[in-house]
């Protein structure tokens, strides 16, 4: 027979029941008192004269419920945690274990087994970190061994405080406000990239992501081309003061390394409007989305197999769209205030860097550790005046364009050494290449490219040099 340790409201019952038949006491007050009806009075009464107190103990008492989960299973969904799925979200876990281990389990029952272990979530409000840091903190002070109380200290270093971020109601339509950001961790095979990333704040829609090494201005002009391509012009970047988007060193060593100029003359051009701030708060959709992306993203791609940048940028692409259909928001079409997309050939000309050269003697420039010759679109080759003043078109597609008093033309690599010999190698006849060289529209113009310069206040030399020349700017 079991031992009868009563509840409270199993005690009240008890007690009641035995006072009644004890002193042959009202079994209608009886029932009053403890909200039951009389019949159940006869049925207790009966249990008690039966099984004495042991008969008020539930009868599943003990026992587990048909539908719990077996032991094995949860200590193989701990293991995968701890092992496999190390750092994931436990909604993002409990997605992973019905896809991949096919396991079928709630994200609380999770939760209960993690927090028996004194395992958290990655997003763990601070309520339950304190929590669990108290717990820790008893049983630090209860262990006796050594070893026990380092690894309770290696736990309670593990926890850290969370900063609440104030909320702002969403934009009303879509692209009227785009979010970027870069955030840099190990994403893949233990190498170190910065992933960039843009989110529509309406739809909470990512719209564009590309991994680099660095945080760059070629990072952000892939993720403007996904925008430009998949959704069109938006209205609004809301961005931090990266040097990518705002540039305010007096003394740059050259115009290449003037990046806000680059990206704020490629926005300019689009009609799009950059607002910088240095509060992480005002973008607070990207901040979390960054954090998101950090949670999911490394174990998608370590089971995907991922192991180079390459890779990994492909991965983004299907791995963006299956994102927004889970999370992203399902607005009408009709709420959006993109532009129409722009062409290819406009996309491929106003994302370029444009870069300050001069001719040297040799009739050639100097761009990124080699020598370029001017050419025409025949092939021809352009012998420009020595010293006089060029810019350096790096188109979005790689090509290189120079501008001479706004004539454009063709870059050919000069080799350091001939390819073959005219004299003892056998050279078969080949036609000679033709080169593409764009019409010379907007973007690519040099006198507007230097009136943008002499707008900008931290660069006073273009403003005195354009000024001199008498142009209006």
């Amino acid at each position: 027979m079991r031992k009868a340790e009563l509840r409270m409201n199993e005690i009240e019952k008890y007690e009641v029941i035995k006072h009644l038949v004890d002193h042959d006491g009202n079994k209608n007050r009886a029932a009053a008192k403890l909200g039951v009806t009389r019949r159940t009075i006869d049925r207790m009464i009966h249990t008690y004269k039966e099984q004495g107190k042991e008969g008020f103990l539930h009868g599943n008492r003990g026992r587990s419920p048909a539908i719990a989960k077996d032991e094995s299973v949860r200590a193989q969904v701990i293991e995968l945690y701890q092992s496999k799925y190390e750092n994931a979200n436990l909604t993002h876990f409990c997605e992973l274990l019905e896809s991949m281990e096919q396991i079928k389990v709630s994200r609380n029952t999770v939760n209960h087994w993690l927090r028996t272990e004194h395992i958290l979530s990655p997003k763990a409000h601070r309520k339950t970190k304190r929590k669990l840091k108290k717990e820790l903190c008893q049983l630090q002070q209860a262990a006796k061994s050594g070893k026990s109380k380092c690894e309770i200290e290696k736990q309670l270093e593990c926890i850290e405080q969370s900063e609440a971020h104030p909320t702002r109601p969403r934009k009303a339509y879509m692209g009227e406000q785009i979010q970027m950001d870069a955030s840099s961790i190990c994403w893949f095979a233990n190498i170190t990239t910065h992933l960039h990333l843009a989110i529509d704040d309406a739809s909470g829609m990512v719209v564009g992501a590309y991994l680099d090494y660095e945080e760059t201005l070629k990072g952000y002009y892939h993720v403007l081309y996904q925008i430009l391509i998949n959704y069109g012009i938006p209205a609004l970047f809301k961005v931090d003061k990266r040097t990518v988007f705002e540039y305010k060193r007096k003394n740059a060593p050259q115009d290449y390394e003037d990046t806000f100029t680059q990206f704020g003359y490629a926005c300019k051009t689009l009609g799009i409007e950059i607002e910088a701030s240095s509060v992480p708060q005002t973008k607070g959709r990207v901040e979390r989305l960054n954090q998101t992306f950090q949670s999911r993203l490394p174990i998608e791609l370590r089971l995907a197999g991922v192991t180079t940048i390459e890779e990994a940028n492909q991965f983004l692409i299907e791995y963006i769209k299956r994102f927004n259909q889970q999370f992203a928001l399902r607005l009408n079409s009709t709420h959006s205030v993109f532009e129409r997309q722009p062409s290819e050939d406009v996309i491929n000309t106003t994302l370029a860097v444009l870069t300050s050269r001069v001719i040297d003697n040799g009739h050639s420039i100097r761009f990124k550790n080699g020598r370029y010759q001017p050419v025409t679109k025949d092939g021809s080759a352009v012998y420009l005046t020595p010293g006089s003043t060029a810019l350096v078109i790096e188109a979005f597609d790689q090509n290189l364009y120079l501008n001479v008093l706004d004539q454009l033309f063709a870059l050919k690599l000069i080799p350091e050494h001939e390819i073959v010999s005219h004299e003892f190698d056998t050279v078969k006849e080949t036609k000679p290449r033709k080169y593409y060289i764009p019409p010379l529209t907007h973007p690519w113009k040099q006198a507007s490219y230097n009136a943008y310069l002499a707008r900008q206040k931290h660069r006073p030399e273009y403003i005195n040099e354009y000024s001199d020349s008498g142009a209006n700017v």
